[in-house]
């Protein structure tokens, strides 16, 4: 069996913006970087609304998840904030499932 080469030959710093890191001009990696913090803001926004929801109507996870059409891991995942695990409009719909409507305000 052929013996995988993993030996590291570059290394970058991180300059705690990952889109400059990445090679996009400064500008536009400021940018990418305010928008990903902002969605991220609103991800955690609506996942603290339903462990609301949840906590309010003491339901236990496997009810929650009954109620929305999703695997009780699933409600562990949104409880626990994992972000990444979302899509936004698919947290937008587990608040409607609740009841709720979300409202968009552009400033």
């Amino acid at each position: 069996m052929e013996k995988i080469d993993t030996q590291i030959r570059h290394t970058t710093e991180a300059t705690g913006n990952v889109f400059a890191d990445l090679g996009f001009d400064i500008e536009q990696a400021e940018q990418l970087k305010q928008a990903s913090e902002q969605l991220i803001a609103n991800k955690i926004l609506l996942m603290n609304a339903m462990s609301e929801w949840i906590e309010k109507n003491q339901l236990k996870q496997a009810e929650a998840a009954s109620i929305l059409g999703v695997s009780r891991p699933r409600i562990s995942d949104m409880v626990n904030l994992k972000t990444d695990k979302f899509t936004l409009d698919a947290l937008v719909s587990f608040v409607s499932k609740t009841g709720r409507t979300v409202q968009l305000s552009l400033n």
